[in-house]
Formats: structure tokens, sequence, C-alpha cells
């Protein structure tokens, strides 16, 4: 291997792992706009496991925006990510597949739609990203999330305490 062609690897894998961390601070932002534009035309996301929905990105993009109302405080934690580049129309490095895991505390709202002071909802899992080259740069072609484990806050009757 030539070093220019170690040179764009290593170029391709920064590139990569930036389009991950955009993926994960614009869900975390609210930015559904950036959220959709992180796709290639034809991305799909799946977040079933978690109890939501499969399909294109503008549909998933709407979605987040809606549920993601009931957590105004969240961040994704995204460790331990694997790239494997692949191929497309026999040219090498087109592709790329990154699994990575995640955790991803959330606050709950309140009635008036802030952040609550109560415990967290927290959840954590696997993701399965296809990543595809484009000419405007790397775009998700394609999320899976595998919900693992989640803990959500045991709620106490606030009324049932002594006063």
């Amino acid at each position: 291997m030539t070093q220019r062609v170690e040179l764009a690897a290593v170029l391709d894998r920064l590139a990569i792992d930036a389009l991950i961390t955009e993926y994960a601070v614009t869900v975390d932002d609210g930015d559904w706009d950036g959220y959709r534009k992180l796709f290639a035309p034809d991305g799909r996301a799946d977040y079933r496991s978690a109890g939501g929905i499969e399909g294109g990105a503008a549909d998933i993009a709407a979605w987040l925006a809606d549920t993601m109302r009931l957590f105004p405080m969240r961040q994704h934690l995204i460790v331990n990510r694997r790239l494997r580049f692949g191929t497309l129309d026999q040219d090498t490095g087109d592709t790329a597949h990154v699994q990575a895991d995640y955790v991803n505390p959330m606050r709950f709202a309140r009635d008036d739609g802030e952040a609550s002071t109560a415990p967290d909802f927290v959840c954590g899992g696997r993701y399965a990203f296809a990543a595809l080259r484009t000419h405007a740069g790397w775009r998700l072609r394609q999320v899976v999330v595998e919900e693992k484990w989640r803990q959500s806050p045991v709620r106490h009757d606030q009324s049932s305490a002594a006063g």
C-alpha cells in the first residue's frame, strides 16, 4: 500500500468518524434538518428495537422531532467504533460499515416542556451504520439501532409522604 493510499484511508476514517459524531449531535440538539442531510438520498433508519419506527430519513426525522419532545435533555455517547470498508462497483472504499455501542441518558420533560429534575431515563445498545461515499462526502445509507437495555426511573407517589 502506498503512502497516498494509506493517507486516503486515514482521511476516510476521520470523515466517517465525524459523520457518526454529527449523527449523535444532531439528535441531541434536535437539529432535524441537519439529521436529514446526513443521509444519502435513499438513506433509511430502523429504531424498532427501541420502540420506534423504520423508514426514510425524512420520516424518521419527523418521528424523532415528535418523540424527543419527551426528552428535552439528551446525550448520545457513541463508543467502541469498529469500521470496515466495502466495495461498490468494483471501486474499493466506496462503502463503509460501522458497528458502535451507545449509552443514551435522557431527562424527561415537565408539563411545561422544560427538563425535569427527576431521575434520567437511560438506554444502551449497539448501532449498525452503513455509509456511502457520495459527491457531497460520506453519507449514511442505513442506521439500525439494537437497544440492549434500558433503565427507567421509578416514580414514587408524592401524596403518600407524611406531611
